[in-house]
């Protein structure tokens, strides 16, 4: 050990490291948030430094499993002891295993998977098999979020991510939900066409488009001959309630993009699915895409582990049936407390977001469900919708727990938003709020 090395996490002061060597605006938001600090996890819950027990219904998506499930740390602390890394020039049984594991449960016609680490190197993996193929112009949706390396950043629909890295890849954004939009474009750009698109747009703030909507797509791009990507990094994997977003509309894209819950919430992974024509580039020749780390044996031992262990438990099933519970009882709570200041509270599956009247009041909610006990997620592409994407474990008792804290941290907003007495009657509560709270309290999180 270097002469003056911390010995262990409680032997630095971490905001001031975060500060000299990560970031200054997440200082801040530890600042802001009492500096908790996160150091054990197990089941749906975040143990801090302070002996605190934090409910997770956050962590943007990954979690389904809930922390450290026991079937996922089992299959990875086998591999870990046994052969983590690969020389990548031998054939390795466990990548093998992994990938006939999640191609089994892939949309019917998409046998082929390639693994990477990340949600965003899956988009990256996605746009150079749509170059390769052919289709060179992209077709997104405003709101729509992919991730933020420079060829995802192109069809994330958010210029203030965009600006700063101009130019991107050619990439043609429409309005999410507005199929005459996205059909004329995908018809002006033909066979040149690659649409990249969320079942569910999750970092929109969980906007779900009309009934018919990705169906509709989907027609559009066989007639046209455009190649139709489906990002289900976060809706896919049982989130939604079903394996796959897609599947709500019959959807059976050409390529689809996995992640988040891939990992078991133990390691990092992320895939691609693709049909046999899709893949054609990268099937004749696996160099012309690889990643050194891509594939792992140590990533695709939790990956397996995951995919089993969602059949096994019927995770999936039972995010339906959690998720329709907690989103009409968090409904309840936030419009009995908040009133007017509560737009919507809408989703699916464990997949919820609640819309607020103004982006400050989501970062008071964040706040108050922390001293509550429980952790959520802000949304980076909407910054007035409050998101829950609880584990799909959750006992009667926690979802209880959870509804209770949400009652509570509303009740106190709503407190310091009422007006004080006077001797006039009080005024209802006004359709805007002006509470304020600071920017990174919604701009953190999100990373793919």
């Amino acid at each position: 050990m270097m002469s003056g090395s911390p010995s262990g996490p409680e032997s630095i002061d971490l905001i001031e490291t975060y500060r000299r060597h990560l970031s200054r605006g997440r200082a801040l938001f530890g600042q802001v948030s009492g500096g908790l600090t996160e150091v054990g996890s197990e089941g749906a819950w975040v143990s801090t430094a302070d002996g605190r027990r934090l409910l997770d219904c956050g962590g943007y998506g990954v979690f389904l499993h809930g922390h450290r499930h026991p079937r996922v740390v089992a299959a990875v602390a086998e591999q870990l002891h046994r052969h983590p890394l690969a020389t990548r020039v031998l054939l390795e049984p466990v990548t093998a295993a992994a990938a006939a594991t999640l191609a089994s449960i892939s949309p019917a016609g998409l046998p082929h998977v390639h693994f990477v680490n990340s949600g965003a190197e899956a988009t990256e993996t996605a746009l150079k098999l749509a170059r390769a193929l052919g289709h060179r112009t992209v077709i997104a949706t405003h709101g729509g979020f992919h991730g933020k390396t420079l060829g995802a950043l192109s069809a994330t629909g958010n210029p203030t991510y965009q600006d700063p890295f101009r130019p991107l890849l050619l990439a043609v954004h429409v309005p999410y939900g507005d199929l005459a939009a996205i059909t004329e474009a995908i018809a002006a750009r033909g066979a040149d066409g690659c649409v990249l698109i969320e079942p569910i747009q999750g970092e929109a703030g969980v906007v779900l488009p009309p009934p018919g909507y990705l169906t509709g797509v989907a027609e559009a791009c066989r007639r046209h001959g455009a190649l139709l990507v489906v990002d289900e990094i976060q809706t896919g994997l049982g989130r939604t309630g079903r394996w796959w977003g897609g599947d709500h509309d019959g959807v059976t894209p050409d390529v689809v993009l996995v992640g988040k819950g891939l990992s078991g919430g133990v390691v990092p992974v992320a895939a691609v699915l693709a049909s046999r024509q899709a893949y054609a580039p990268f099937d004749a020749d696996p160099f012309l895409h690889s990643s050194t780390f891509a594939g792992s044996p140590l990533a695709c031992a939790a990956a397996r582990a995951a995919v089993e262990t969602i059949a096994a438990e019927g995770l999936h099933e039972r995010a339906r049936e959690i998720g329709d519970r907690l989103r009409e009882a968090i409904g309840g709570v936030l419009v009995d407390r908040l009133g007017g200041a509560v737009l919507e509270v809408r989703g699916r599956g464990l997949l919820i977001g609640a819309e607020l009247a103004q982006p400050g009041l989501v970062g008071e909610l964040v706040l108050e469900l922390l001293h509550e006990g429980v952790v959520v997620s802000t949304s980076l592409n909407e910054h007035r919708v409050l998101r829950f994407t609880p584990p799909a474990i959750l006992t009667k008792s926690e979802e209880t727990s959870a509804i209770a804290a949400v009652d509570r941290a509303a009740r106190n907003v709503a407190a310091r938003l009422r007006p004080a007495p006077t001797h006039l009657p009080p005024l209802p509560a006004p359709p805007e709020l002006t509470t304020t709270a600071p920017p990174e309290l919604t701009t953190t999180g999100g990373h793919r």
